[in-house]
C-alpha cells in the first residue's frame, strides 16, 4: 500500500528493517568517534596473538577444520543466532548449498571470535578486538552479495531483472546525495511543518541560540504552571512533535498542559565558541519568557540525552545560587554517571579523545552526519548491510518511517561544547560535586531538590539504563526512576495504546540497578500515562486556557516550527 503524503507513518506498521535502525541510531551523546588506526591497531593486537600464541591458533584451526568436515558431511548443528534476521529466507534451510554456505560461514565467524576469547588480551582489549572482527564478518556475511542473497536472486526473477536496475538507480543516488553511505529513510515523504513538527503554535522570543515556541491550547482549561522541553543538541526538535499519534506536544497539549518547547539554532563555525555556559544562558532567558507569558512564578523543565544534560547544568547552577525557577523536572534516555559501560566508549582513549577536540576545533563544529556515518559503523548489520540489501540488492526504496527521517534530520555541535562534554564524559564530573562550573557556579545536582522524573529504555545501548539509573541516584530530593521496555528513542517515542509496551516502576532507589530492577512491578503501556499524572499533580490549578499566544512583551511572531528547524 503506497505511503500517504500527509502521514506516511501511518500507512502502516514500520517493517523491521526501520525498526532495527530505531534501536541503533545516532542519539545525541558526546561521541568520541572511531579512528581506522585504532582499528588498525586493535587488528595488529590480534595478529601478534597469532604469532605469540601458536600452539591456541592451532587448536582454533582444528576446531574449524573439524567443524567444516561435520558441514560438509550434513552432521553440523550450526544455527544463526537468535534475532538475526539475515538468514530468514526458507533457503538457507531447504537449500543444501545455501545450508552449507551458511553453516560454513557461522563456523568460520566462531573461530575467530572463540580465539579472541581464549587470547592472553584484557577483557577491554578483547571488547574492541570481538567489535573488530564483527566488522569483518558482517562485512563478509555471504548474504551481502548477489549470488549469495537467495530473497535477491528470486527477486531478479519475479521482477523481470527490474529490481537490477533499481539497486543500480539507488546506488548512484546515494553516490551522490549520500556521502556513499546507503540511504536509511525516503526522504521525499516528509516536510517539516506538514506531516512533521505539525502542531500548531507559534514563536513568542528568540535569542541568538535558541527560538522559543509556544503552541495553542487544544482544551478549555490548561494547568497553570507550564512545560518546558529541550532537546538534545544535535538533532532538530521535533522529536517531541513527530507524525500524528507520536507527538509529545500533542499529547501534553491535549492534557490540559500549557507546551513550550525550545529549538536550537543549528551553529556553524562563527559558533564555535558555544559552550554549556552560553546553552544555559539562552535557556535562562527562555524561562523568563514562559514566566512572562504564563504569569507563572516557576516552571517544569523536561530534556532528553544532551538537552537532559544541559538542564542538569542549569539545574546544578540554580541550586548553587538558591535561584527556584524549576519545580519539577524531567530527564529522559540520559547519563550523567558515565561508569556504566556502552558502546560509546569503546575507543575512548586519551589519544582518540585528544584527536576527537582536534578534529571539530578545525573545523569549528562537530557534523551531525560525521557522527551519523560513525555510529552505523558501530552496528553495521542494523545500520549499514541491511540497507545495503534493502536498497541495492533488492532494489527497493528506503523505508518510509518519521523518526528515521528525524534521525538523519542532524545539526552540528559547536568545537567548544563538543570538548566541554568530552570532557564531562570522560571525567564523569557532572557525578563529582564541584568539578563543573557553571556560569561561575561550582555545581553539586545532590543539592537539586525540585521533584525529578527519570526514564531510561532496558535495551538502550547508547544511554544505558544502569548508567540512567545511576544518573537518578546522583540527585538529592525525590526522584522518581521508570525503565521503559524499549531502547533509546523507541522508550522516549512511546505513545499509550501499544500492547506490546510496559514499563518497571519503583518508589525506592537502592544503590543496585539490579536489586531496583528485581524489586520492580511491571506496568502494562507507556510510561507516557505515568508522566502525565505525575505532571498533574506538579503542575497547580487548572484555568482558562489563553485565547492568544505569547504576551506584550513576548508576542508571537512566525508559526511554529519556526525558522531555526529549517536552517542546513
Amino acid at each position: 500500500m503506497a505511503a500517504s503524503k500527509d502521514n506516511p507513518s501511518k500507512s502502516g506498521a514500520p517493517d523491521d528493517l526501520a525498526v532495527s535502525a530505531t534501536e541503533g541510531m545516532l542519539g545525541p551523546n558526546p561521541f568520541v568517534g572511531v579512528r581506522p588506526c585504532d582499528i588498525l591497531a586493535t587488528a595488529q593486537q590480534i595478529g601478534a596473538q597469532a604469532v605469540q600464541h601458536p600452539t591456541l591458533l592451532v587448536e582454533q584451526e582444528a576446531a574449524l577444520a573439524r567443524e567444516l568436515i561435520s558441514v560438509l558431511c550434513g552432521n553440523a548443528t550450526l544455527t544463526p543466532l537468535q534475532g538475526d534476521k539475515r538468514f530468514n529466507d526458507p533457503a538457507w534451510r531447504d537449500n543444501s548449498l545455501y545450508r552449507i554456505t551458511l553453516q560454513s560461514y557461522l563456523a568460520w565467524r566462531n573461530a575467530l571470535t572463540g580465539f579472541v576469547d581464549r587470547s592472553a588480551l584484557d577483557d577491554k582489549s578483547k571488547e574492541r578486538a570481538q567489535f573488530v572482527l564483527s566488522l569483518l564478518t558482517d562485512a563478509l556475511a555471504p548474504t551481502n552479495t548477489l549470488i549469495g542473497n537467495p530473497a535477491a536472486l528470486k527477486k531478479i526473477i519475479e521482477s523481470g531483472g527490474a529490481s537490477l536496475l533499481g539497486g543500480f538507480r539507488n546506488i548512484l543516488t546515494d553516490m551522490l546525495k549520500n556521502h556513499g553511505m546507503p540511504a536509511q529513510v525516503d526522504k521525499t515523504a516528509f516536510e517539516v511543518g506538514k506531516n512533521l513538527a505539525a502542531s500548531p503554535g507559534a514563536v513568542v522570543f528568540r535569542n541568538e541560540v535558541l527560538e522559543l515556541i509556544q503552541y495553542t491550547p487544544a482544551t478549555r482549561e490548561v494547568y497553570a504552571r507550564p512545560q518546558l522541553i529541550v532537546p538534545p543538541q544535535i538533532n532538530k526538535f521535533y522529536v517531541f512533535d513527530l507524525s500524528e499519534g507520536k507527538s509529545i506536544v500533542d499529547y501534553l497539549v491535549k492534557s490540559e498542559f500549557q507546551v513550550f518547547v525550545v529549538s536550537w539554532r543549528n551553529p556553524t563555525a562563527e559558533q564555535r565558541d558555544w559552550d554549556l555556559d552560553t546553552y544555559v544562558t539562552a535557556l535562562l532567558e527562555a524561562i523568563a519568557a514562559v514566566r512572562d507569558i504564563t504569569g507563572s512564578e516557576d516552571i517544569n523543565l523536561h530534556g532528553a540525552c544532551s538537552g537532559a544534560m544541559t538542564i542538569a547544568a542549569l539545574l546544578g547552577h540554580l541550586a548553587g545560587r538558591g535561584e527556584k525557577m524549576v519545580n519539577a523536572a524531567t530527564l529522559m534516555v540520559a547519563v550523567l554517571d558515565s561508569t556504566a559501560e556502552s558502546q560509546i566508549g569503546l575507543f575512548a582513549t586519551p589519544e582518540t579523545i585528544a584527536a576527537a577536540k582536534q578534529n571539530s576545533t578545525a573545523k569549528g563544529v562537530l557534523a551531525g552526519e560525521e557522527m551519523g556515518r560513525v555510529f552505523a559503523w558501530m552496528r553495521p548489520n542494523d545500520l549499514v548491510w541491511n540497507y545495503w540489501v534493502n536498497n541495492y540488492l533488492l532494489g527497493n526504496t528506503p523505508p518510509v518511517f518519521d523518526i528515521l527521517y528525524w534521525n538523519n534530520d542532524t545539526t552540528r555541535l559547536p568545537a567548544r561544547l563538543h570538548g566541554q562534554l568530552l570532557d564531562i564524559f570522560t571525567g564523569n564530573l557532572f557525578s563529582k560535586p564541584r568539578a563543573l562550573t557553571i556560569l561561575g557556579t561550582p555545581i553539586d545536582l545532590s543539592n537539586v531538590k525540585c521533584d525529578k522524573y527519570v526514564v531510561a529504555g532496558i535495551t538502550d545501548h547508547i544511554t544505558p539504563w544502569k548508567g540512567v539509573y545511576n544518573t537518578a541516584r546522583t540527585f538529592g530530593g525525590n526522584t522518581r526512576f521508570v525503565l521503559s521496555s524499549s531502547g533509546h528513542i523507541q522508550s522516549l517515542i512511546n505513545p499509550p495504546g501499544n500492547p506490546k509496551s510496559k514499563f518497571f516502576l519503583n518508589s525506592e532507589l537502592p544503590a543496585s540497578p539490579d536489586e531496583w530492577l528485581t524489586a520492580a512491578q511491571t506496568e502494562k503501556d507507556s510510561w507516557w500515562g505515568n508522566w502525565r499524572d505525575w505532571l498533574i499533580a506538579r503542575s497547580g490549578e487548572r484555568r482558562a486556557a489563553p485565547e492568544s499566544l505569547g504576551s506584550k512583551r513576548h508576542p508571537p511572531t512566525v508559526a511554529a516550527p519556526g525558522t531555526y528547524v529549517t536552517q542546513t
